[in-house]
């Protein structure tokens, strides 16, 4: 021992402590008590499936034109000499009304001249009646048995002479026609109730035939051309074509941070699809788009962009869902009867929005899980904390509601019933 190294004696007396501590730990240890594992349920909550028939709007985005647009040009010459006073840009005309007026003296020496021509082509008339008057009272005093050939006759009876007489009179008639007429175009009105977008013309200006002095534009009537996709179109109520005035749509902006409404009414489809796009063009008319007649509303001025929600035809059997529930691949999940989750394929209509039409995969009474969940819990039991009917959560707000636009109608025997949403 006394030859042993130092450093092997204390590993030695080392390792026997540790022997001797871990034997008085192992026969000190606590006893352990075997439990049964606590299971929790996962908690969801749950929407029971009822089946509605609802009207699904498309939602489109156009920009106000107006329905007529129209380039005013002088029809005669002559230097302008008067304005009217709202005869600039911005400026509402009504129709009819005199935008500007060419100066009118030679049109009214034309008139005067023209008078005068009418005049002495009625004298020379009456002085060709009285002759062939006289003509025939001679005619019938010559013998019968004398020659008598048609040309002869008439010569003789001065028909020639009487025609050419009643022509230069209608001529002359025309000339005074034509010359009232250019006195008249010396006014230039409006050809309807317009709104004045470009004033070319100026006071002291002289203007020749074909000139533009001023564009207008429509303020009766506006319009709004729609892009609806081809896909969308099954869904929708347009006019055939060749019919006018089909649905009543609503028509929406944000002016100044707060929602203005206004309706419009379908005029007609534009009938041929976009090469490009696939789309298909509505055109839409609204009536008093600046309110001249209605202070009730809000002016809808043209090149205003505004969005449009068209109603579509009523759809049945449809079960509404907020579109978080779907998962990839358009799939819900399902509590069977037996509380556990099952995943469920279901076919979906082509709409944009925060809500999910379901058309097929879902039946009545169903439970659809509005928890969003992980996919390793497929076939886990829940508990289901609320139950809320499909038809009610696009009711009551969910998913949120924008004031901005109507999410679709739902159809009733009594009374459609307008649901705002997305």
């Amino acid at each position: 021992m006394q030859n042993l190294p130092k450093q092997l004696i204390y590993s030695i007396g080392l390792l026997a402590f540790s022997i001797v501590v871990s034997s008085i730990l192992y026969l000190l240890r606590p006893t352990t008590a075997l439990t049964e594992p606590v299971y929790n349920p996962i908690t969801v909550d749950v929407a029971i499936a009822k089946k509605e028939t609802i009207r699904i709007p498309i939602q489109a985005q156009g920009n106000i034109s107006a329905v007529h647009q129209t380039q005013l040009q002088s029809e005669v010459k002559g230097k302008i000499i008067e304005l009217a006073e709202n005869f600039e840009v911005g400026g509402f005309i009504k129709k009819n009304e005199i935008l500007l007026r060419i100066d009118p003296r030679d049109y009214k020496t034309a008139i005067i001249k023209s008078e005068a021509a009418v005049e002495a082509a009625e004298s020379i008339l009456i002085q060709e009646k009285g002759r062939s008057k006289v003509a025939r009272e001679e005619w019938l005093k010559i013998p019968k048995g004398s020659q008598r050939n048609k040309e002869a006759s008439d010569l003789y009876l001065r028909k020639p002479q009487l025609e050419l007489a009643e022509a230069e009179l209608r001529a002359a008639q025309a000339d005074l026609r034509t010359a009232h007429d250019n006195l008249d175009r010396t006014l230039i009105r409006a050809p309807y109730d317009a709104l004045v977008t470009q004033r070319i013309a100026d006071l002291g200006q002289f203007v020749s035939p074909g000139v533009n002095v001023a564009t207008v534009v429509s303020v009766e009537v506006a319009k709004v051309r729609l892009p609806i996709p081809q896909g969308k179109l099954p869904y929708l109520q347009l006019p055939k074509i060749g019919e006018k005035n089909g649905e009543v749509i609503d028509l929406y902006t944000d002016t100044n941070g707060k929602i203005r409404h206004w309706t419009a009414t379908l005029n007609r489809t534009e009938g041929i699809f976009d090469e490009r796009s696939r789309t298909l063009f509505a055109v839409a008319y609204i009536q008093d788009p600046y309110s001249l007649n209605s202070s009730k509303n809000y002016p809808l001025r043209i090149g205003t962009f505004v969005n449009a929600n068209i109603l579509g035809r009523p759809i049945e059997d449809l079960v509404v869902l907020p579109k978080y529930v779907l998962r990839t691949g358009n799939e819900v999940l399902v509590v069977d009867e037996n509380n556990k989750l099952r995943i469920r394929k279901v076919a979906l209509l082509k709409t944009g929005g925060d809500l999910a039409f379901v058309s097929n995969g879902i039946n009545e009474g169903e439970k659809i899980s509005l928890t969003t969940l992980g996919g390793e819990i497929v076939g886990a039991e829940v508990k289901i904390v609320s139950e809320t009917e499909t038809s009610e959560l696009h009711e009551n707000g969910m998913p949120p509601k924008k004031p901005s636009e109507p999410l679709y109608e739902v159809a009733s025997e009594k009374k459609d019933a307008v649901v705002a949403g997305i």
